[in-house]
């Protein structure tokens, strides 16, 4: 196994793929090199000695400043690096770019659900939408109802070990027991969209929400939506009437339901419960049918990042995206702080300049509103990252660009646009995991694919979550939260070409429904609208 790697022959730094001695001995391009710390694994070391001032380069972009002396075969710090990202501009050049070979892959079919936009879901839900966190507690009411009376819910297991504790039994079992059959065989799942916004804040928080729920029931994988409203709040149902005819364009069934319109609780949660039962034995009679490739609208997420996602998991998930926008699919690249230093070769690939300028501007405003709040883009990395060897912003981004593979940029869309044109969109979203997954599902993917190399149960209400871990001992230390091991790259020499055959595997049999991911298994419903300038 090799023990160190040098990204790009740009790069003055090497990653260490297994912790290496003080003392020990490297041959980097013709010259020796003696390791002057010791190197934890996934961290980075000095090919030269640099001086205070120096660039340090990875990736072949800039993506640090020395702020102390480091001798060559020296461990990279926070102590003695500093973030910096390379300057960037509009430059009117042609991207040349070759299309990967896809190997029969345009050939290939999921099972979806069509809708009559020309969209294909994933799945089938329908999910109940609160105006207002004022609606939570009835949607809690109406979700325990739903979930247990239509052959969604399982017995809590955690419930069933308590129960044996209190009956004395030193044996705890763990037991997973549907409550009731499965009454509609069509339908995926009840899923229930709480939240707490929608009034108290400003009007654009409210305006921004409302864009956000628009997206989630214009998104394929949901039949339909049930709405529940007070009535005095600042997202009125008005506004979700008007994006949804105009912005966001569906002609799903939805259902409205407004709490100071009726003489009691009771009377509106009666008509929503026969209501909406009238509308899912409609929704039922879809099936799933044969769908090419193309029709796969794939998110690419990263959380708990460590110095091998950038190496494994992150371009892994670059030539699947790659490949599928080859033959007529979408993806969508989030997270616009993990962009930070890699702004220029973004630009580059743009289609033209006025994508490229929305792009400047909004990385720009996004970066400025963190200013004034007292963060910024290069606060981006979390204590967990930084220990994992992601030490400054512009690594974590060099890494995390990564998953958007080299395919030309199709658009730019900021929070609240929905994602319409073939091939790679970037997607404004904060790197918060939860954050950024609720706007891929809200703004256009099917699926989402999310590397993390030190684990996370993110999931999302509507869209499968493929979990793909970066190194291989992941999976084993957290078995039930991993779906792919992209890290046996470095763990078994396995070819970047072959995992990606594997992986486009797995999310055929996903995408129709064959085979559950592990945060669907968790009921890892996680849904967060994103308060613009305030989360990183």
């Amino acid at each position: 196994m090799k023990k160190n790697l040098i990204i790009s022959p740009k790069d003055n730094v090497s990653v260490a793929l297994v912790s290496i001695k003080k003392g020990e001995n490297f041959s980097v391009n013709g010259s020796n090199i003696v390791i002057t710390d010791d190197i934890p694994v996934k961290h980075k070391f000095a090919l030269e000695s640099l001086d205070v001032g120096d660039i340090v380069t990875m990736y072949g972009v800039p993506v640090g400043k020395a702020i102390k002396s480091i001798e060559e075969g020296g461990l990279i710090t926070t102590e003695n690096l500093k973030h910096v990202a390379a300057p960037y501009q509009y430059k009117n050049t042609n991207y040349n770019y070759e299309k990967p070979f896809t190997n029969g892959l345009d050939r290939k079919t999921f099972l979806g659900y069509h809708r009559k936009d020309g969209q294909v879901g994933t799945s089938n839900y329908w999910i109940f939408v609160p105006m207002v966190f004022c609606q939570n507690r009835n949607l809690k009411v109406l979700k325990e109802a739903f979930e247990a009376e239509l052959g969604f819910k399982k017995e809590n297991p955690y419930r069933l070990k308590l129960r044996s504790l209190v009956n004395g039994n030193s044996e705890i079992p763990y037991e997973e027991e549907v409550l009731n059959q499965k009454v509609f065989n069509n339908i995926d799942g009840i899923k229930f969209l709480t939240h707490e916004g929608g009034c108290g804040g400003t009007k654009d928080d409210a305006q921004a929400l409302v864009n956000l729920l628009a997206g989630y029931i214009k998104n394929p994988n949901v039949a339909g939506a049930t709405v529940m409203s007070l009535g005095c709040q600042h997202a009125q149902m008005s506004m979700l009437q008007d994006a949804l005819h105009e912005r966001f364009s569906t002609d799903k069934p939805v259902l409205y339901f407004e709490q100071q319109q009726y003489a009691t609780e009771n009377n509106m949660l009666t008509e929503a419960i026969k209501e909406t039962y009238t509308a899912l034995e409609k929704v039922n009679q879809i099936e799933r049918q044969p769908t090419p490739l193309s029709k796969l609208s794939i998110g690419l997420e990263c959380g708990g990042s460590d110095g091998f996602s950038g190496i494994t998991a992150n371009p892994l998930m670059g030539v699947v995206s790659d490949k599928i926008n080859a033959i007529g699919g979408k993806s969508i690249l989030s997270e616009f702080p993990e962009l930070c230093g890699v702004e220029q070769d973004l630009i580059d690939r743009c289609p033209n300049e006025d994508v490229a300028k929305k792009f400047i501007y909004i990385m720009e405003s996004y970066n400025g509103q963190a200013k004034k709040v007292g963060s910024g883009f290069d606060m981006n990395p979390s204590p967990g990252n930084i220990k994992d060897g992601l030490i400054t912003d512009a690594i974590k981004s060099a890494g995390a660009a990564t998953k958007g593979g080299r395919a030309p940029v199709a658009d730019v869309i900021d929070y609240g646009e929905y994602a319409t044109k073939q091939g790679l969109n970037l997607l404004c979203t904060p790197g918060n995991d939860v954050e950024s997954t609720t706007g891929l599902a809200g703004f256009g993917a099917n699926i989402i694919l999310f590397s993390t190399g030190l684990g996370t149960p993110t999931g999302n209400v509507i869209c499968p979550v493929i979990k793909i871990s970066s190194n291989s001992m992941l999976p084993v230390k957290m078995k039930d939260i991993i779906d792919f091991d992209a890290g046996r790259m470095i763990s078994e020499n396995v070819s970047q070409e072959s995992l990606s055959e594997e992986l486009i595997d797995l999310i055929i049999e996903v995408a129709s429904g064959r085979h559950q991911t592990c945060a669907t298994k968790l009921e890892q419903d996680d849904f967060i609208p994103w308060k613009r300038g305030v989360s990183l």
